[in-house]
């Protein structure tokens, strides 16, 4: 039995533990990748030389970007007077971080504890013994995009609310509600019935090869309607934190899209883990919980009808996901992480697939390998960066979905599926404000796909790697400016390219049922890749932004963009292209919202505040 002083010394030791970080005023409450001025700025700060930070897990925690700002503060005499002008700004934003109160315009304040403001709508709270925070921000916006088939208005509405108690407990949530309206002002010459406007003003779907954030629509007549609530619970000292929360996740260097988890699809839940428990380590895990859009016949509800019988309702298959990320900092502007995945769909999340710090296929192996049939779906990835000089970042990742060494053997026809990006980052030399930015992705055939649609590395049916999916290739281009505090004038180009395009087929013949190499996936990836492209789309875009106060902008943008289908009747191997094949026009409708079928110019307006 425990005696009064081991009772004492153990008190002790959990208090110290425990008040050891306070001076950190650490907030683990994530910043979202949405939030494009932050993290453009955090990156310019990076590619110049002036702070040090791993790039590959975002999105960063508020904590992360305080002590990134505060960094950046004891280094001002690297930066130019617009940096200077935007550290001053976000040290502000981030004030509560930093257990100061907020500065703002139109106020009312006491300067120590409270801040109502009108100019930036918040209202931010700050107990004198810092062991309380809290900030309530309303979310409201509106776009206005128009060209030539008419115009589209997307608004939204919300509020977001976040609190830190302790220094060890950070509660955060938000809710947008979001609307796309096209039935009116759309052209009767594209759009001849209210339906054709409805589904015309749906600019995001699975299939949909264009950089947009996945949604899952309500059915709405004037278009597309839907909400995003996101929110979590963590827990967290010096060293790191542990979560449920519901967020969008990017893990992979880039600037465009990454190609191993680019967060395109719907935020999901999960439980997350992350530690830091030296500057040159990081390592990040998490399980999520994956929406299939799968049904499972074995599970349903029964619904009493008018006609006294009753109607089954069945319910989607559980679909989840495990993902651990190593990253590392051997040098001061070197970093490169190392990973694994697994998705996986059981009647109850696998218990073995909790462990963090594990290689999944091994597990996998061990949990199904006896029953001779499919295995869940796994993959590896790598990611780095290099900074050889200031003002220049290097970075490339590495995304292997399936990997057999007899492939690499020469004569072998067959290609694991993979994919790669590699890009670069130019900033501030010789033009201060000034910089150019490069990244090229290819993806194999068959990579993020499976033969168990269940098992597919996607969520919402939303690919959760690279939004152009398996054997593509995509080129992007930008060259920023950035005059003033705030402000951001960007001119881009992207080429996005759809090749041949095969389903992930498993065939069995014979005895036994076993795979017959010479159909199904083996013929399929056999196949020469990125030989008949079946849909292109050319973007050039002029972009401006510029945040007037804290999560307040004004922006505009001009795009021309080419999307265009190509005929593919020819297609011999089994899959969704046999037969008679598809013309150019399916493939227009299938991979780009029909608002911006062929040529265009397209001119959009907004403001926000929040993001």
């Amino acid at each position: 039995m425990m005696n009064r002083w081991h009772k004492h010394i153990l008190l002790g030791i959990v208090a110290a533990t425990l008040w050891l970080p306070v001076t950190l005023k650490a907030q683990a409450i994530p910043v979202d990748a949405q939030y494009t001025q932050i993290y453009d700025y955090i990156d310019e700060l990076l590619t110049d030389g002036i702070i040090v930070h791993q790039t590959a897990v975002r999105p960063y925690t508020r904590t992360q970007i305080a002590a990134m700002l505060t960094e950046a503060q004891q280094r001002d005499s690297l930066m130019d007077k617009r940096q200077r002008d935007n550290l001053r700004f976000y040290l502000n934003v981030f004030a509560l971080e930093r257990d100061t109160m907020v500065d703002n315009y139109v106020q009312y304040t006491d300067h120590r504890t409270f801040n109502l403001s009108l100019a930036n709508p918040q209202f931010s709270y700050l107990t004198r013994n810092k062991m309380f925070k809290m900030s309530i921000e309303p979310l409201l916006g509106m776009d206005v995009m128009a060209n030539r088939r008419g115009a589209l208005i997307k608004r939204w509405w919300g509020a977001e609310l976040k609190m830190d108690i302790a220094h060890h407990v950070s509660i955060w949530g938000s809710l947008r509600d979001v609307s796309y309206n096209g039935a009116i002002g759309l052209s009767s010459k594209y759009y001849p019935t209210a339906n054709d406007k409805m589904y015309g003003a749906r600019i995001a779907q699975p299939d949909y090869l264009n950089n947009v954030y996945g949604m899952q629509y309500k059915e709405a007549s004037y278009g597309g309607d839907f909400s995003d609530s996101r929110g979590g619970l963590s827990l967290y000292a010096w060293f790191g934190s542990i979560s449920i929360q519901r967020e969008n996740i990017r893990w992979g260097d880039s600037y465009h899209c990454s190609n191993i988890l680019s967060g395109h699809n719907p935020a999901v839940p999960m439980l997350s883990l992350q530690l830091t428990p030296c500057k040159w380590f990081q390592f990040d895990y998490f399980h999520a919980w994956l929406v299939s859009n799968v049904i499972d016949s074995t599970r349903y509800y029964m619904e009493n009808t008018t006609d006294g019988t009753q109607h089954r309702e069945y319910r989607p298959a559980n679909k989840f996901m495990a993902a651990n990320m190593f990253t590392f900092v051997p040098i001061k502007y070197f970093a490169f992480s190392l990973g694994n995945s697994i998705v996986y769909a059981e009647n109850n999340p696998q218990a073995a697939y909790f462990i963090p710090i594990a290689f999944y296929k091994s597990l996998d192996h061990l949990l199904t390998k006896g029953t001779q049939e499919q295995n869940q779906n796994s993959q590896a990835f790598a990611t780095a960066t290099i900074r050889p000089v200031d003002h220049l970042k290097i970075y490339g990742s590495f995304y292997l979905d399936e990997f057999n060494s007899a492939r690499l053997k020469k004569g072998n026809k067959e290609n694991n599926p993979f994919s790669y990006l590699v890009g670069f980052d130019w900033s501030g030399w010789p033009v201060k404000g000034l910089s150019l930015k490069g990244e090229f992705m290819r993806s194999y055939i068959a990579c993020y796909t499976h033969s168990i649609d269940v098992l597919t590395y996607a969520s919402n049916t939303y690919n959760m790697g690279h939004y152009m999916g398996d054997n593509a290739q995509s080129i992007f281009v930008e060259a920023a400016y950035r005059p003033i505090r705030g402000m951001t004038i960007r001119l881009s180009y992207t080429n996005d390219t759809k090749y041949n395009s095969y389903p992930y087929l498993r065939v069995a013949r014979g005895t036994g049922g076993k795979i017959n190499p010479e159909e199904g996936i083996s013929s399929v990836i056999a196949q020469k890749p990125f030989d008949k492209a079946i849909f292109r789309n050319d973007n050039v875009a002029l972009d401006f932004a510029y945040e007037v106060h804290p999560n307040m902008y004004l922006r505009a943008n001009l795009t021309y963009n080419n999307a265009r289908g190509y005929d593919n009747l020819t297609q011999t191997i089994g899959c969704e292209d046999a037969g008679e094949g598809h013309t150019a026009q399916y493939y227009l409708t299938k991979f780009y919202p029909s608002y911006l079928h062929g040529a265009n110019i397209t001119g959009t307006v907004g403001f926000s505040f929040g993001f």
